[in-house]
């Protein structure tokens, strides 16, 4: 069997990331499940939502401005022009649960790539890409990101991507470290004496080997750039009306504080458990990940 042919499985000492033992660990960690169930609740209630309720999130009835909550057919109240504040809370919440889920994707693919060549090839560009890792720790991501929000065009792409722009730091540092520890294993000096390529031993044989961690930093992403989104937005440097976020929710909401709280408390629940859920599962799948527990 040629050098070409021949199957990664017979390189690297991995089993599968994700199995049996896996599935239990993380069925043990009850706060994981909890999270799960709350992000499932609200991704379906986000989805379906819009479709189910009897106003869009553009209907304007002035006669219902400020309904408190469960007044009539609306569940959440009204804001202040008398739009439906259920509709445009699942509304908002697709957008702002997307922002996150491609903030993470993009911030994930970009930090794993440049830890991974960082860790893998080491020396002079191994510093060069550690010390550019640094350059940017160095500025307060907010102020970094707040910065960058004030000279483009808020929309959701850019917001998405001034998002990634600014988070992919701790995951490259995360992967430059797994992959240092792991490139002068027996696996990977077999693939290098059986003239396998360098591209081929990094994403074919360390990455797999190093995707644990990778995924459990990315689930904290997304509730990172969740957060991140809604103080943007709430700073009104973020996603602009009418198209709704639930950063600009909390924006228009400031003011209204004392005679309609509602405003506010709904979207910041929606936040509160988004990002909560998201943690939560973080932290099951750091356990389910770590076959040591099992020794615990």
């Amino acid at each position: 069997m040629s050098a070409t042919t021949l199957p990664s499985t017979e390189l690297s000492p991995r089993s599968r990331w994700w199995n049996n033992r896996t599935v239990r660990r993380f069925a043990r960690h009850r706060l994981a499940v909890v999270g799960l169930l709350m992000l499932a609740v609200l991704i379906i209630a986000c989805v379906a939502g819009p479709y189910i309720l009897p106003y869009d999130e553009l209907y304007i009835d002035l006669r219902a401005r400020f309904a408190p909550p469960f007044t009539g057919y609306h569940i959440f109240g009204t804001d202040p022009l008398g739009r439906d504040l259920a509709a445009r809370l699942f509304n908002a919440g697709r957008i702002s649960l997307l922002v996150g889920f491609f903030a993470m994707v993009l911030s994930t693919t970009l930090g794993t790539v440049i830890g991974i060549i960082a860790g893998y090839y080491g020396g002079r560009l191994g510093a060069i890409l550690m010390r550019l890792v640094d350059a940017f720790l160095s500025f307060p991501s907010i102020f970094l990101l707040l910065a960058l929000a004030a000279f483009v065009k808020p929309s959701p792409f850019m917001i998405t991507v001034i998002i990634a722009v600014t988070s992919w730091m701790e995951i490259a540092r995360l992967v430059e470290a797994e992959v240092r520890s792991l490139r002068e294993r027996d696996f990977v000096l077999a693939a290098r004496m059986l003239g396998l390529s360098n591209a081929w031993i990094m994403f074919r044989e360390l990455l797999p080997n190093a995707i644990g961690p990778i995924i459990v930093a990315a689930t904290l992403t997304v509730a990172r750039a969740i957060l991140l989104e809604a103080y943007v937005s709430f700073l009104g440097y973020g996603i602009q009306p009418p198209l709704p976020s639930w950063g600009n929710m909390l924006n228009g909401a400031q003011q209204y504080l004392d005679s309609a709280p509602w405003l506010a408390i709904v979207p910041g629940i929606a936040i509160t458990l988004a990002v909560t859920s998201f943690n939560f599962i973080g932290d099951g799948l750091r356990d389910a990940l770590d076959a040591r527990s099992d020794l615990n």
